[in-house]
């Protein structure tokens, strides 16, 4: 099970970018069920957030939702994973507390890897970073 960050969300249905399409395609082989991935609720939460800055309001919580669909069962970060976080904040000079958090949640509930377009995700010791580049997406796209 792979994990992903908010960004991959947000390249998936943004407008033209390099990460736009490999994001796409790594969405499509999920709906397509030759990948499993999941996300948190906050991660949806600070999609619609985003998109809604740009987009109208009701589009970005559909597409929230549809989203939430796709990757349930969503991981629900507890105590646990807040504190793992928020020790892992300290440390860890290039996260920011929300991403330093799904790192956390990604690690204790045993991800295989973390899409995101942060690279400070690379310095997280345990964790597997994957940035959703075409290589990257290719790496964890089926044969």
């Amino acid at each position: 099970m792979i994990l992903l960050d908010t960004t991959v969300l947000v390249y998936a249905t943004g407008l033209d970018h390099p990460f736009r399409g490999p994001c796409r395609d790594l969405v499509a082989a999920i709906a397509e069920g030759g990948v499993r991935a999941t996300t948190t609720v906050e991660a949806i939460q600070e999609f619609v957030h985003v998109r809604s800055r740009r987009r109208e309001r009701g589009e970005a919580a559909e597409i929230g939702s549809a989203y939430a669909d796709l990757l349930a069962p969503l991981l629900a970060p507890g105590e646990e994973d807040l504190r793992a976080g928020l020790a892992l904040f300290g440390r860890s000079p290039g996260l920011g507390a929300f991403d330093a958090v799904l790192a956390a949640t990604g690690l204790n509930a045993g991800v295989t890897a973390l899409v995101s377009a942060d690279a400070a995700f690379a310095a997280v010791p345990g964790l597997a970073h994957v940035l959703p580049d075409q290589a990257g997406v290719a790496a964890l796209l089926p044969a």
